[in-house]
């Protein structure tokens, strides 16, 4: 007979066409007092068909499987039997771009097993993989069916005010965020007027992925940010995964500075960091938006920048994925702006 606290777990479910890395996940995730594993899967076909039947809370999903891949098994789920999903993926040729589509379908997020050292040292990933997954199991369904992620994108009409002397505008964004920055920059036109710097937390490798698929996409210039490059109005500077990205200033011109100082961040580009060279740099002169993403980045740097009087926007709770970091900077800058996802890139326009 179960017992209150077995009730109380998150059950997921494995999938991996491989045994070793289906038994090794098995093994650390019945660890956790708070998981249960509930059945494995070897395949995109049997995955689907135990989601269906088992309901799990979160199911973990390798993107290269035989029969019917993680890509097309996870597109299935989502519009069959909608299921918080965390992707088993590694930074290959494709790696980068497979795990990107992956979170556009409505993956929670993704984890990278070439960080293990290969699958014998799987277990390596076990506290990020046990964080993720406790995350996921309490994001709500609707924000990841594809209806809720296909709100229209609301523009705004030109001319756009620019009398405020916005010198940039800095975005930051965890899980959740690749699919939200698509939405946001995709809707914002090639001549913004500013330079655009973001921090997205992700694996080393990753960004490079993300940033050349939103230069496909966006009207705008997408690029990783380069140490000392001058920023320009109309591009969208993306920190490399790895490395803080800083505002400076050089002979009145905005420039990037990418270093691994502070060493201490618990992320590496992190929100705080970009957000308190903003505020030291800029002044007043900054807009800020804090996007989904679990944990407290940005609400120190958030602060700062506010301090400095400059303005800042937060994605309200209604579209977040994970509303940690947003509600964090709402938490100690009572006056930030609050917009849900299809609006922000409106918003930009508008007080930039």
């Amino acid at each position: 007979m179960n017992t209150s606290s077995e009730l109380r777990k998150i059950r997921v479910l494995v999938v991996d066409d491989s045994a070793f890395v289906r038994r090794a996940l098995i093994r650390m995730l019945d660890n956790n007092p708070l998981i249960q594993v509930v059945d494995v899967a070897s395949d995109g076909e049997m995955a689907i068909s135990l989601v269906k039947s088992l309901r799990p809370d979160v199911v973990t999903l390798d993107v290269r499987m035989p029969v019917l891949d993680g890509l097309a098994a996870l597109e299935r789920i989502m519009a069959e039997c909608p299921t918080p999903v965390i992707m088993l993926s590694s930074l290959t040729e494709k790696g980068g771009e497979n795990t990107l589509r992956a979170l556009e379908l409505g993956a929670v997020d993704f984890i990278d097993k070439s960080a293990a050292g290969g699958s014998m040292d799987i277990t390596a990933i076990a506290n990020e993989l046990i964080a993720k997954i406790l995350v996921a199991a309490k994001v709500e369904l609707r924000k990841l069916q594809a209806p809720s992620r296909e709100v229209r994108t609301e523009r705004a009409s030109h001319p756009y005010p620019t009398s405020v002397g916005t010198e940039a505008v800095l975005i930051g964004t965890s899980t959740g965020g690749p699919p939200a920055l698509q939405q946001v920059l995709t809707a914002l036109p090639a001549d913004f007027p500013c330079p655009i710097l973001i921090v997205q937390h992700m694996p080393v490798g990753f960004t490079a992925s993300l940033a050349e698929r939103l230069n496909r996409l966006c009207a705008l210039h997408v690029k990783e940010a380069e140490d000392g490059e001058r920023l320009s109005r109309g591009t969208a500077y993306l920190a490399p995964a790895g490395r803080h990205l800083k505002l400076t200033r050089e002979g009145g011109e905005l420039r990037a500075k990418l270093d691994l100082k502070p060493e201490n961040a618990l992320h590496r580009p992190s929100v705080d960091t970009l957000l308190e060279s903003a505020a030291a740099v800029c002044g007043s002169k900054c807009l800020a938006a804090v996007l989904t993403g679990m944990g407290r980045d940005g609400a120190v740097g958030a602060a700062a920048l506010a301090g400095s009087g400059s303005r800042i926007m937060i994605e309200s709770e209604e579209s977040a994925i994970v509303f940690g970091m947003p509600k964090a900077v709402l938490e100690t800058v009572k006056t930030a702006t609050v917009v849900p996802l299809h609006k922000v890139a409106k918003t930009l326009l508008e007080m930039v």
